[in-house]
């Protein structure tokens, strides 16, 4: 089952941590939300939920 952790407000932003979580080990998915307005979902399995998030925390504060 895949979960979304994030909604990224640009393609650009989506790939970054896309590429910052497969290099970490993780499985994820980028999926567009509305073409509109730009926004991707990032997913990730579920069971690697509490661990992904915590990486990506620190992609997002760094």
């Amino acid at each position: 089952m895949w979960t979304v952790i994030y909604i990224a407000p640009t393609a650009r932003i989506s790939e970054t941590i896309r590429k910052r979580l497969t290099e970490e080990g993780f499985l994820v998915q980028v999926r567009p939300i509305n073409l509109s307005k730009q926004q991707y979902e990032i997913l990730v399995p579920s069971g690697e939920l509490e661990e992904v998030q915590e990486v990506l925390n620190s992609i997002l504060h760094s």
